[in-house]
């Protein structure tokens, strides 16, 4: 009897000590490893470097959503790493080549690191469902060869800013429709009329950029490059045609000469209060804000052959090889959301690219964001196909923009001027991956 109850205390004695080892164990390595759950549902503890620049207010704002992230997923920590624009390139370039992508960067030119992006489908659902969520324009910015390498945040998009003072002493209404829009030459008639009527030194002052002369283009129904990325298309008749319209505007002194040939600022004339329209962008309703020797507004862009603005914006890429793909994918998937990115484009004065985003309460400019907003919605896709593809625009743009001054000039045709800009293209093309 003595010897059994010694075997039995044996048996739980060792019993005892197998469970109290196990709860050992497991304790350890949920300690070191993991967070946020207990047991079976703790999560990995991961760290996101997120290599990030700030045009303005807009850092702030995701200072304060990675906060709110965080608090709701407490095993992630993102890491903002903030550089500066004219650096960001150069940095992530220096990162990957390290072997130590950052898990997760804000991007303009996606084209440049789509080879290293990671591809997110898996992780936010098929491409359809995915860009069905967002301006159509965009979409050649961040789909490639049927991958989605990075996820919208804002968009930006060409438009015009108009002196509503000198338009009402001219007696001239403008469009307040898109059902209304007017033509190239019912604008040029207009301005025509507030330069006439209403006082008006210049009627247009358009921005010193290929950008922005590009809206133009997509409007008469061209675009630089082939829809297919195999050629240059910038010379076709279409393309002339709107060089040649852009030339006459000059001509007929309703653009002043002085910003493309002697780079006088657009921003300064229009501030001045004797231009009528200024063909610029959405990110000049934050620095017009304070003009207040005029009134002014935001008008809907004429047509030609089409509506068309120039899509950009901002996109947040995650990269492969950095052991934390799938909590980046997750957090992009976060930002991307209607909400969150409703927060982050109307506290930082954006365009939302998504399609139920398009109204959203800004504190300022609520009715201008939404003309800004349906030009995007208008615009040709050859805009964003052209403009995506950095590793080419970045070896003609300047050329382009040269040879539109020499046909402004009166030194060559708008043809040849388009002829010469064509064999970069075809050249920049050709060299491309080599």
């Amino acid at each position: 009897m003595r010897k059994s109850s010694r075997s039995i205390m044996f048996i739980l004695l060792a019993v005892a000590l197998t469970f109290a080892l196990a709860a050992c164990s497991g304790g350890s390595d949920s300690k070191s490893s993991s967070a946020g759950g207990k047991g079976s549902d703790a999560k990995k503890e991961v760290t996101l470097d997120y290599l990030w620049f700030t045009d303005g207010i807009e850092g702030d704002v995701m200072k304060g959503i990675i906060a709110d992230y965080q608090k709701e997923n407490p095993h992630v920590k993102i890491n903002l790493i903030e550089v500066a624009y004219k650096d960001l390139q150069t940095k992530l370039k220096t990162m990957i080549a390290g072997g130590k992508p950052p898990a997760l960067a804000r991007m303009t030119d996606t084209g440049l690191f789509a080879n290293q992006a990671l591809d997110l489908t898996p992780y936010v659902g098929s491409v359809e469902s995915f860009t069905s969520q967002f301006v159509d324009s965009i979409k050649p910015y961040y789909v490639v060869d049927n991958k989605i390498i990075a996820g919208p945040m804002d968009v930006t998009a060409n438009g015009i800013i108009y002196n509503k003072t000198l338009f009402q002493k001219a007696g001239v209404q403008v469009p307040t429709s898109p059902d209304n829009v007017w033509t190239w030459d019912e604008f040029t008639a207009a301005v025509k009329q507030v330069m006439e009527k209403g006082g008006a030194k210049y009627g247009l002052v358009w921005d010193l950029t290929p950008h922005r002369w590009s809206t133009l283009l997509y409007q008469f129904g061209g675009s630089m490059i082939s829809a297919d990325g195999k050629k240059a298309a910038i010379n076709s008749p279409e393309g002339v045609q709107a060089l040649e319209y852009f030339v006459k505007l000059h001509n007929d002194g309703i653009i002043p000469k002085s910003v493309w040939l002697g780079s006088e600022n657009p921003n300064n004339l229009f501030r001045s209060g004797t231009v009528a329209v200024h063909m610029a962008g959405n990110w000049m309703l934050s620095n017009y804000k304070d003009i207040n020797n005029f009134e002014w507004g935001v008008t809907y862009m004429p047509k030609q052959k089409v509506r068309s603005s120039v899509p950009g914006g901002k996109y947040v890429m995650a990269f492969k090889g950095t052991g934390v793909e799938k909590e980046a994918a997750e957090f992009i998937k976060y930002l991307t959301s209607k909400e969150v990115n409703a927060k982050y484009n109307r506290d930082s004065l954006f365009i939302s690219p998504r399609k139920d985003n398009a109204k959203l309460d800004y504190s300022f400019g609520k009715e201008m964001f939404e003309v800004f907003a349906n030009e995007l919605a208008n615009t040709s896709e050859l805009a964003a196909n052209d403009w995506s593809r950095q590793e080419v625009v970045t070896k003609f743009s300047t050329d382009l923009k040269n040879n539109i001054i020499e046909a402004i000039a009166g030194k060559t045709s708008a043809k040849d001027a388009l002829d010469k800009t064509a064999q970069l293209i075809d050249k920049a093309i050709s060299e491309q991956g080599k």
